[in-house]
């Protein structure tokens, strides 16, 4: 692996060809926060694909997408004053220095000497904080502490961006709720409640009142989810394998479908059905 001048020294190269391309390519002159929003997006998806097929080569050429992203809203930022990639990075150490109290705050024996953070003076408050010694502890002081951040959150639930994936946002509302204590005593007891919802989803849907069946939906759907999260398991990565599962089922099907000459228009329910089942046996050799 590099040395942390070969590093910096990487760093600062594709800093200098951020500049020379904001300078002199007609395309990336013209960009702005709003048009490379989209394209930051797809990014994002491309390096969720590369980490969910654990494919080392691609995770790494994805995360300098994503980093050229970040480098490029810090240049267009710096162009009118406003922040450059040192603010950036200030900001991010000064945040992860100030929510980490149980290795920063001056109580730590051994605890490294960062310069005065911008909001030093809250810096006493954290004392509490401090002792924090497992994983469970420090995500339990998290919420609070951005809530004594300067500038931070102003409700333990406005931190969750407007715009994430409806399933991704439900288990970040869930969690951040459970770490200020509102969650269930015992995970045992949350299966009353998708039963409950269960039971109520089917009643409207027998009604066949579209409006009720989709609230209810919803709430059997967030309840779901909540048992994925109390029993320690990512929902959207359980339902991506899926995703993936039928996919390469289905493939399956349409494959032989080619072979036979015979269109999946023109197949049985009952034919398609057995090629399901021979491509999970497939899966299983």
């Amino acid at each position: 692996m590099h040395t942390r001048e070969e590093k910096l020294q990487a760093f600062g190269r594709l800093l200098d060809v951020l500049d020379q391309l904001r300078a002199k390519c007609p395309w990336d002159r013209k960009q702005t926060f709003e048009s490379l929003r989209p394209n930051t997006i797809e990014e994002a998806f491309e390096l969720s694909d590369a980490l969910m097929n654990h494919d080392k080569k691609n995770i790494c050429k994805e995360l300098g997408d994503v980093l050229m992203h970040v480098l490029f809203y810090a240049k267009i930022g710096s162009e009118t004053d406003d922040f450059d990639m040192a603010d950036v990075c200030n900001m991010q150490a000064d945040k992860l220095i100030f929510r980490h109290p149980h290795i920063y705050h001056p109580s730590q024996v051994g605890a490294p000497e960062p310069k005065p953070l911008p909001y030093g003076e809250q810096q006493e408050e954290q004392r509490e904080f401090a002792q924090a010694k497992t994983s469970e502890q420090v995500l339990q002081n998290w919420e609070q502490i951005k809530l004594r951040e300067k500038d931070g959150n102003k409700s333990v639930l406005s931190g969750v961006p407007r715009s994430l994936p409806t399933l991704i946002k439900a288990y970040r509302i869930q969690d951040k709720a459970r770490n200020v204590g509102f969650d269930w005593q015992r995970r045992e007891d949350v299966w009353q409640k998708v039963h409950e919802e269960l039971s109520e989803l089917e009643a409207e849907l027998a009604k066949e009142d579209k409006e009720n069946s989709t609230r209810e939906l919803g709430d059997f759907l967030f309840s779901v989810i909540n048992a994925a999260r109390l029993y320690k398991l990512n929902p959207d990565n359980a339902l991506e394998h899926t995703n993936q599962k039928f996919i390469s089922r289905f493939n399956y099907i349409e494959q032989h479908s080619i072979k036979a000459g015979k269109p999946l228009t023109d197949m049985s329910l009952e034919e398609m059905d057995k090629l399901w089942n021979e491509a999970k046996q497939y899966e299983k050799n």
